[in-house]
């Protein structure tokens, strides 16, 4: 009886999957690395989201500029810059910056928020 070599998985099938690994794997962190990417811009966003509504309010109060914007420094992302500006009724407050989101890489995204509000009344003459 002759003995018959089995067809099965041999080396060239391990050696197939060892390239397509190496094809795929930088694709994965390349899609990784964009998820990243992606949170950190929308949470730089919602930051300045929160720091333009934050300085709204003080400035509303009749807080004036300075600790408007000093307020919503704490909110913002950093290097964020605040604009304030206004009339007797209404205040609006700007936040704007530029996010890293890759870190080292020198890819800059800006992310701006604005809020306006009316002024309380007895404040109007406050921040602006």
């Amino acid at each position: 009886m002759a003995r018959r070599r089995r067809a099965g998985r041999g080396s060239g099938e391990a050696g197939m999957v060892t390239a397509e690994t190496a094809v795929v794997l930088p694709v994965l962190l390349l899609v990784l690395a964009g998820a990243v990417a992606a949170v950190t811009v929308v949470g730089a966003q919602l930051r300045c989201v929160d720091a333009a509504r934050e300085g709204a309010r003080a400035a509303a109060r009749g807080e004036d500029t300075a600790l408007v914007t000093a307020l919503t420094g704490r909110a913002a992302p950093a290097g964020a810059r605040t604009t304030v500006a206004g009339d007797a009724t209404t205040v609006t407050v700007t936040v704007v910056a530029d996010v890293a989101p890759l870190g080292p890489v020198p890819l800059r995204v800006p992310v701006a928020a604005s809020a306006v509000t009316w002024r309380e009344p007895g404040a109007a003459e406050g921040a602006g």
